[in-house]
């Protein structure tokens, strides 16, 4: 039990039920009265860094803890009463339940203070803990006793009693494991039988003459409303569970075989075991997983993913496209208000039609537009499969070392949090001048560090941007091979020039300024191209406003990135300043292409030029074979 070190004593306290805005300092100005502390830890989310609710404080003496258990408990901070105990780091120990106490029937104003006040009196406490939703107390809690002893002293006195008017049970802590097990033996004996599906018409003494054949009845009840209708369900309590379920072997009727599915009055009654509201969510839970497993095991493998559809395709033309490719059991588009959402579903008879049909669809125009076709998988692979993606990336940059991360590197200690993915770019960034890493705009959760290379960014609009896109490759240079120290120290006066901006691409009236690096301050100049930096020795596609793409960039961004990355960010402006009404459908089109020559065709605008006008010359041949038809 050694919190500090070998051969110190325990003097860790673990405090809960903090507010999520709590911080360490916030603890240490609130604990350091008590005694000279050592070290505080509020435990946070590792992606989002939030506050998970507690933090574990370390004193340098146990006096000074016990201090600070015996007087702080319960405070309030930030609007919340703390709960303090000490740190138990053996999970087996807090685990186990000895001496852990179940209350339950609590009176809502019995907050965690009055239940430990109330229980303290049987013996030392280590937690105590009233459980609570965002709409207040839930009526039952817990209290965790040093000894076994105190606990059964605490059991034998408290249970039955009146709490604020209130009969509580009071009971041995027991695991859900325990519970479910007790419920399923209770179940095999039952006597409670619940009948539903009798109509209005039904009370109690006409309930009571059709069941009392099967047995002697302890009790008879139809529920009613606040009028005294029935509501149409009702219990019979027999004396026997025998008279209530046949008993295996036996050939005597009982209620719930002769009865359930007999017709009264028109009706179908249905006749069961009754069942708390609890155990009923949790079998109909049980049963809905089933079926879920069932369903997802029947579709893996011939449940195909499509999108990218056209808005005219239906689940006719849907079912037509795919059709000869096997049979297809289910064809589906998904719709909103009548409007097609762009994607759907098909499921074949086999796992080798819907992979031929994978196969040969995958990128296949259909209705001016290259379909994507996968195999479908649930939310929550998708979703595993998405932040598995993630923290790899996010391992990758971590491992980076420190030179090369550049403004992109984050305090120690910290994860970088997920940033979502912007829809259109903002005006005022640009390239990193050494790593291939997405703009410093995306990870701004943390206050970046400049630059060791000073960047002139252009604050280019967005609209004129279209029209200074530029592709250029670096020419290779011979520098001399110098040491890593001297290295970093050289690339400052070194900055390439990719791309130019006329002072009539920028705002009227923005000011312009000349950086030096033995300056801390910007001078104000006349007009001057912005400098961006490049990366050496490796092909680049440069557009102002956006980093350099290169070949080992598209690489480390994920494959479901590498599209947009190359058709959101730069195809389809390239496309939209010559065909304004067919950029989307000519993108599309050239998506077929691998990312490789993708690549090389926007560093070569008359190559690019060329494919444009091939795919409108297709498009226009299409269109002029529909029309006779229409």
């Amino acid at each position: 039990m050694n919190a500090s070190g070998p051969g110190y004593p325990l003097a860790s306290l673990y405090v809960g039920d903090l507010h999520p805005d709590v911080t360490e300092a916030m603890l240490y100005e609130k604990f350091s009265p008590a005694g000279p502390i050592m070290s505080i830890r509020v435990c946070r989310d590792v992606a989002t860094r939030r506050s998970l609710g507690y933090a574990y404080i370390n004193f340098q003496q146990p006096v000074d803890a016990e201090r600070a258990l015996d007087t702080m408990n319960f405070e309030v901070i930030k609007g919340r009463p703390i709960r303090i105990m000490w740190s138990q780091r053996d999970p087996g120990l807090r685990k186990s339940g000895v001496g852990n106490v179940f209350i339950k029937n609590l009176d809502d104003s019995i907050d965690n203070k009055a239940l430990y006040d109330t229980f303290s009196t049987f013996g030392n406490i280590l937690s105590c803990k009233v459980v609570c939703d965002e709409n207040g107390s839930r009526g039952y809690g817990f209290v965790h006793f040093e000894t076994h002893e105190a606990a059964t002293r605490a059991i034998e006195t408290m249970n039955g009693m009146l709490l604020n008017d209130r009969k509580v049970f009071v009971g041995h802590f027991k695991s859900r494991k325990e519970r479910e097990a007790e419920v399923g033996a209770r179940a095999v004996e039952f006597t409670n039988v619940y009948i539903k599906n009798f109509g209005d018409d039904m009370d109690d003494d006409r309930l009571r003459e059709i069941f009392s054949k099967f047995g002697k009845t302890l009790s008879v009840k139809v529920m009613t409303d606040s009028s005294g209708r029935s509501k149409g369900f009702g219990f019979v309590n027999f004396e026997k569970h025998e008279e209530a379920q046949k008993a295996r072997g036996s050939s005597c009727p009982s209620a719930v075989s002769d009865m359930n599915g007999k017709e009264l009055n028109g009706r179908l009654l249905y006749v069961g075991r009754a069942q708390k509201r609890l155990e009923r969510q949790s079998e109909l839970k049980r049963k809905f997983e089933q079926m879920k497993q069932e369903r997802v095991s029947r579709y893996q493998g011939v449940n195909l993913y499509v999108k990218n559809l056209d808005d005219g395709i239906d689940d006719e033309k849907l079912r037509k496209e795919f059709s000869p490719y096997g049979t297809i059991t289910s064809a589906k588009v998904m719709t909103e208000g009548g409007r097609s959402k762009g994607f759907g579903f098909v499921c074949f008879s086999s796992p080798e039609e819907a992979t031929k049909a994978v196969t040969e669809m995958n990128g296949r125009i259909v209705s001016t537009k290259p379909l994507y076709v996968a195999l479908a998988q649930r939310k929550e692979e998708r979703k595993a499969i998405l932040t598995n993606q993630y923290m790899q990336r996010l391992a990758t940059m971590r491992a980076l070392p420190g030179p090369l991360l550049g403004s992109f590197q984050t305090p120690s200690g910290y994860f970088l949090p997920p940033m979502p993915q912007p829809q259109t770019r903002a005006a005022f960034y640009g390239p990193s001048p050494v790593v291939p890493v997405r703009p410093g705009t995306r990870w701004s959760a943390q206050p970046s560090r400049p630059p060791s290379t000073p960047i002139l960014r252009a604050a280019v609009p967005p609209r004129r941007l279209l029209s200074n896109i530029s592709t250029t490759r670096q020419a290779s240079t011979q520098v001399p091979r110098v040491p890593p120290q001297a290295q970093r120290g050289a690339n400052i006066g070194t900055q390439t020039v990719s791309a130019r901006v006329p002072s009539s691409a920028l705002p009227r009236g923005a000011q312009q300024y000349k950086y030096s690096s033995s300056a801390r301050n910007m001078q104000p100049m006349g007009h001057m191209p912005p400098v961006v930096a490049s990366q050496m020795g490796e092909p680049a596609v440069h557009v102002q406003g956006q980093e350099p793409l290169t070949a080992s960039l598209l690489a480390a961004a994920p494959p479901q990135e590498q599209k947009q990355m190359i058709a959101g960010e730069r195809l389809y402006p390239l496309i939209h300043v010559m065909h304004p009404s067919l950029a989307g459908k000519i993108t599309g089109m050239l998506l077929e292409i691998d990312n490789s020559e993708l690549l090389l065709l926007l560093e070569s605008p008359d190559s690019l030029r060329s494919k444009i006008e091939e795919a409108v010359t297709v498009l226009q041949a299409h269109q002029s074979t529909e029309t006779p038809h229409k």
